[in-house]
């Protein structure tokens, strides 16, 4: 049973909920309904996160919000907890504090928590509409996102026409998903035109996107708009390659001032509903050999670590603070690093010797664990070590297991980067050895010459 003050992940109250989902908290079986990492330390389950969507501290909010995507959305897969949660975080919208803003992990720019929550609503709308062979979960789990459509657009319809632009473009783009159901189908001729003079016009390249597709699919002309798009992509692309160009002169200006006048694309970094390309299941892991063990803990003496791309690894997961690290960890940080930016100092990262990880932060929350090659937990994939091993046999693993195009890229350093996986394979060295320091990131951390400090870039 859960309290009327809902408790969230830190044992603090997250504060009242309505109560139509404070009654579908109560009467939902939550511990036969687990997301991507139900279970494991650290993790928050379904009713924890839920009830902190409307807490009162901004930072916690922030995480929820960002756990509904890690865990319940996770690599473009429904499951048992989803559908459920989708209708609880529907019966929140009306409540008046989803429009307190702020700045959300998934999109740029500020919004306010109704628009996000919606956000998340059309990302459900839109993996929900996927088959079971492109990742979406089980059948159970695909019915059952399935069958939630119509209620959630019930619940969601009263928001089509809000004053807030993000608002009604974020409902807007769920609606539209959501009318792939053949039982809202009556609805389209009601919501096509503001599709096509809201969304198809929209900042967000996504929610154009889901304009043309849907119009497309209602059967209406889209040629101008697949047009505009086009020569929008031209421009833009044109207007980059003059700022590059440092002998541009007035041409270089102009393009600088073009693309500083743009409206910020705020699409999350990795849209979800994108059908996956087929592939082929990675090849038994070879032994990967470590190197001779000079100052180097052996592998009896290393704490074993899974991960689970852009949620987590071991009993760290994403969006964490100081404070739930070094609780989870059980020990202080060695080493905190802090930056400047105005009077307001950030938090970069911070070392855990006993625990042999470094922990890296922005806007104060964990987007990256880096595991120290010498005396770091021996992290997993597949069953085969990441941590302390030869660089190249990883690397050679690794890129044999990537299939998809575009998932292996290199940083200024040389070090391969697995998007699919949020991992990248950097080195360091033991003496006159060079062993393996694998790096858990979230999408926006992929870029590491932006994002890692350059303590990272200066580790021996």
């Amino acid at each position: 049973m859960i309290d009327a003050m809902t408790a969230g992940p830190s044992g603090a109250p997250a504060g009242p909920l309505p109560p139509r989902a404070q009654a579908a908290l109560a009467g939902t079986p939550w511990e036969e309904l687990p997301h991507v990492c139900s279970g494991r330390h650290g993790v928050p389950d379904t009713p924890d996160i839920l009830g902190a969507v409307l807490a009162t501290d901004p930072a916690r909010r922030v995480r929820a919000v960002g756990d509904l995507y890690r865990l319940l959305l996770h690599q473009e897969r429904v499951f048992p907890a989803t559908a459920p949660a989708a209708l609880v975080l529907a019966g929140l919208l009306d409540d008046p504090r989803t429009l307190a803003e702020d700045r959300w992990e998934r999109r740029a720019g500020r919004r306010s928590l109704r628009a996000e929550l919606l956000n998340w609503l059309a990302s459900f709308a839109d993996l929900a509409r996927l088959d079971v062979e492109d990742g979406v979960g089980a059948d159970r789990d695909l019915a059952a996102a399935r069958t939630a459509r119509p209620l959630l657009h019930d619940r969601i319809a009263e928001f089509c026409d809000a004053d807030d632009p993000l608002v009604r473009e974020a409902v807007l783009a769920a609606t539209a998903l959501l009318l792939t159901d053949p039982a809202l189908a009556s609805h389209v001729p009601r919501y096509a035109p503001a599709v096509r003079e809201v969304l198809a016009v929209s900042a967000d390249s996504y929610y154009r996107c889901i304009a043309r597709e849907r119009l497309a699919a209602w059967g209406e002309d889209v040629t101008g708009l697949i047009t505009a798009e086009e020569e929008r992509r031209t421009a833009l692309d044109r207007a980059r390659e003059l700022a590059e160009n440092p002998f541009g002169g007035q041409a270089q200006e102009r393009a600088i001032r073009r693309l500083a006048e743009q409206p910020e694309d705020t699409a999350a970094p990795e849209r979800p509903g994108r059908r996956r390309e087929d592939r082929t299941a990675p090849e038994p892991a070879p032994e990967l050999p470590v190197a001779v063990p000079w100052r180097i803990a052996r592998e009896e003496e290393r704490a074993e670590w899974t991960f689970t791309p852009y949620v987590g690894v071991g009993p760290l997961h994403f969006g964490m603070t100081l404070e739930e690290i070094t609780q989870v960890l059980g020990e202080e940080p060695a080493v905190s690093s802090y930056s400047h930016h105005g009077e307001d100092p950030q938090l970069d990262y911070a070392d855990f010797t006993e625990s042999g990880v470094r922990a890296l932060f922005h806007n104060g929350r964990l987007g990256c664990v880096a595991a120290d090659a010498l005396t770091g937990p021996q992290v997993r994939l597949d069953a085969a070590p990441l941590t302390g091993c030869a660089p190249s046999h990883v690397e050679n693993w690794l890129a044999h297991r990537t299939t998809r195009p575009g998932n292996l890229t290199y940083s200024v350093a040389g070090d391969p980067i697995f998007a699919d996986l949020g991992l990248a394979i950097r080195p360091q060295r033991a003496g006159d050895i060079i062993l393996t320091r694998p790096l858990f990131l979230l999408h926006d951390w992929l870029d590491l010459w932006h994002a890692l400090p350059d303590e990272e870039w200066n580790h021996p």
